[in-house]
């Protein structure tokens, strides 16, 4: 057993008080040439779950595929219900938030200052929680949501015979873009704002361990350091693991498509799995240089070759007809955004159960992942301006980058339907890694920015892998954000070869499956973090309005 290290933060306010150290739990020690420095119980029992999983599902294959069919068609059938619910109620109580006293309150104390400015850490929110869906789905669901699973029951400008109905393209585009926004907007950030919220709060202001046990010391006590805060750890462990290997295998899957379109290399697992190690390989060296020398500087860079690639498309396609989409779905996206967000009363359950309730269940799954890196790079805002930030800055993002291309693939179709590729790979065969490369066709200098697309789609791969690495390892080392180098590499390596053993078990629906069923129980866990949130910020008025006084 280790001595006591000092806390990592020391309390700021005292309605908190524990007697608790940061890596009083943990364990040092060298194993061969690699020091660590974990939390026994959580580590061991997160670490061996996940090499059990991997073996299992390696040694049965079709009894895995087989399960995780039936953990998807659960949660987003029967569950529908739970989970629309539940990120609407995230939302109304960020924006509580935004408009109560509690706004004012600084995370960090009175005093704190940012870490970060502004753009530094806008970068740092745009890689951590937005990653490969900006390549993968911004083509994809646009013209899905317009043609196929249209939300709302809007119809399809393509009728029964085929035949494209001119009448209803302007319906079809907007609605089809605004059911996009709905996903990748408001509702996701809110589910990400509240697990950061949490943590910043009672690390920061508290002086709590960063970990997500102790944003429960409210309800808990002293407890939270026994079995009730491993168990929620462990399960935030889970949690993001499966939703970072989603995001890998989806990457790996697009990766794969943009090397098939472009150099004619198979579409294969096999293929897949090797992008997955060597893309693991290389974020295994940026984990190893760290937040500021790895994941950061990678994150920016990102930043830039997105906005260029961005900028391209934008300009090299019909410029009008992208910023007239983007207009016409964000101001479809404000006026049917209660209808969309209804959990009763619909007839869209295509929509609302395939896509809608999965990304829920997928942005509860992300919420350790997203809402630890996030609370690590916000110190020093207020609460007002973090909600008003997380909420707004990416959405906002993200509504011009697919609105735009979302936009102008759904132009491509229309124009000509018969030799479209977008409608080939999205409407008639559903090869949705392939969605963006369709649309690139008919724009200039294909091959190039096809390539460039690969490119971005595995650096987008590596910031996910390394954040998430930087996350978990902290979880499991007992709330320490310096714990050893090899502990980062050990839960890259582990993610990789979650992402590839889903892709073996099952393709995509493996993939929805790891993301809905650890997204159930700690859908749990969040409800109650939103009380937790209130005492933390009731207990942090009462200083400031004592300071005053």
């Amino acid at each position: 057993m280790s001595s006591p290290s000092k806390p990592a933060s020391p309390p700021v306010s005292s309605d908190m008080q524990t007697d608790y150290i940061v890596g009083q739990d943990n364990i040092e020690g060298r194993l061969g040439p690699f020091d660590f420095d974990i939390h026994n119980r959580v580590f061991v029992v997160s670490a061996l779950a996940s090499v059990v999983f991997i073996v299992l599902t390696l040694l049965f294959p079709e009894r895995a595929g087989s399960i995780f069919q039936s953990i998807v068609a659960f949660s987003t059938g029967t569950l529908d219900w739970y989970f629309m619910i539940l990120v609407d109620f995230f939302i109304v109580f960020c924006l509580a938030l935004v408009v109560l006293p509690y706004g004012k309150v600084r995370l960090g104390g009175p005093d704190a200052k940012p870490e970060y400015g502004y753009l530094s850490w806008f970068a740092l929110l745009f890689t951590a929680g937005i990653g490969i869906a900006l390549l993968f789905f911004s083509v994809l669901e646009p013209v899905y949501h317009a043609n196929v699973s249209s939300p709302l029951g809007t119809p399809s400008p393509f009728g029964a015979d085929g035949a494209l109905n001119a009448n209803a393209i302007a319906d079809a585009t907007a609605m089809g873009l605004a059911g996009t926004f709905l996903h990748w907007g408001l509702h996701g950030w809110a589910v990400y704002a509240i697990m950061a919220l949490a943590l910043a709060l009672f690390t920061y202001n508290k002086g709590l361990p960063f970990s997500i046990r102790s944003v429960f010391f409210p309800i808990l006590g002293d407890r939270v350091w026994g079995w009730w805060g491993h168990a929620i750890d462990i399960l935030a462990v889970f949690s993001t693991l499966f939703g970072l290997a989603t995001a890998l295998g989806l990457g790996a899957q697009q990766a794969n498509a943009g090397m098939n379109f472009v150099f004619g290399l198979d579409v294969n697992v096999t293929t897949q799995v090797i992008v997955i190690v060597l893309v693991t390989a290389v974020a295994l060296v940026s984990v190893w240089r760290g937040l500021d020398g790895g994941v950061k500087k990678l994150s920016e860079l990102n930043m830039g070759a997105a906005v260029l690639f961005f900028l391209f498309v934008l300009f090299a396609g019909p410029t009008l007809v992208g910023l007239s989409g983007l207009w016409t779905g964000l101001s479809t996206y404000v006026t049917e955004f209660i209808p969309l967000s209804a959990p009763f009363g619909r007839e869209d359950d295509a929509y609302r159960q395939a896509w809608s309730v999965f990304y829920w269940a997928w942005w509860v799954s992300w919420a350790p992942f997203v809402g630890m890196f996030v609370a690590r790079v916000s110190r020093g805002r207020t609460v007002r301006e973090f909600v008003i930030c997380v909420l707004l800055v990416p959405s906002l993002f993200i509504f011009i980058w697919m609105g735009v291309f979302g936009s102008i693939a759904l132009d491509q179709l229309y124009a000509d339907p018969a030799s479209s590729l977008v409608k080939e790979y999205v409407i008639d065969s559903y090869n949705p890694e392939l969605a963006l490369f369709g649309m690139l066709n008919e724009l200039p200098l294909t091959g190039l920015m096809s390539t460039l697309g690969i490119i971005l789609a595995l650096v987008f791969f590596v910031t996910s892998s390394d954040s998430g690495s930087l996350v978990i390892d902290t979880i499991t080392a007992g709330g320490k954000i310096d714990a050893p180098r090899p502990q980062r590499m050990f839960w890259a390596t582990v993610e990789g070869l979650i992402a590839i053993v889903l892709l073996i078990g099952g393709g995509l629906s493996a993939l929805q499956a790891g993301v809905t069923a650890t997204a159930i129980p700690f859908s749990i866990v969040m409800l109650v973090m939103c009380y937790t949130i209130i005492k933390a910020l009731n207990g942090e008025l009462r200083q400031l309005r004592h300071q005053v006084a």
